[in-house]
């Protein structure tokens, strides 16, 4: 009985167990290293079934510079790797022993899985939204502090689920982060 005092409750040795949603923290930098190693690792190891998928999320961003549409892609998250898997002493220490791993995110050694809003609103693992706007556009927010005002497109970010919309407040171009349910296209 002492063994089992020294788990963390989150891990099992239960294969049929549902995976997960887990973060851990990386070097600045390491990211894209770490879920190569990890994957390498699954790989190796034979560990498909237990280790789901390892992500490290990117966004496109579209901005206009100087009146030129310019897509830029960046980290969602920078420091920190997304991990669907099965949590057991295995897989906990395989990804914990990683080169480049800090921790998980948790209190202590303790991981703490994502809830399904929380993997909602990051965008993943799932379906993304395809919204029927382009730059440029002009839309009408739908609701929030400036329903029904009238702006225009300036960023979308599919991952976030969110869009950057020019308003005009108090005589001024204001720029204005929405998500997708606020807008409607004119």
């Amino acid at each position: 009985m002492s063994e089992e005092i020294n788990k963390p409750e989150e891990m099992n040795t239960n294969t049929s167990a549902e995976s997960k949603w887990y973060v851990v923290h990386t070097y600045s930098g390491y990211e894209n290293k770490v879920k190569a190693n990890i994957e390498k690792t699954v790989e190796n190891r034979g560990m498909q079934h237990l280790i789901h998928e390892v992500s490290v999320p990117l966004q496109d961003v579209v901005e206009i510079k100087d009146g030129q549409k310019k897509t830029v892609q960046r980290k969602v998250f920078p420091g920190y790797v997304l991990l669907k898997m099965i949590m057991t002493d295995e897989t906990w220490y395989i990804v914990r022993n990683t080169r480049g791993v800090t921790s998980f995110v948790g209190p202590g050694s303790k991981p703490v899985p994502l809830t399904d809003a929380e993997v909602y609103a990051m965008g993943i693992g799932g379906e993304v939204e395809n919204l029927n706007v382009e730059l440029g556009d002009s839309v009408r927010i739908a609701s929030g502090p400036f329903a029904n005002s009238v702006g225009v497109i300036q960023e979308i970010n599919t991952n976030k689920r969110t869009v950057v919309v020019s308003l005009s407040i108090f005589g001024r171009e204001t720029p204005v982060e929405l998500d997708f349910a606020q807008i409607d296209k004119i």
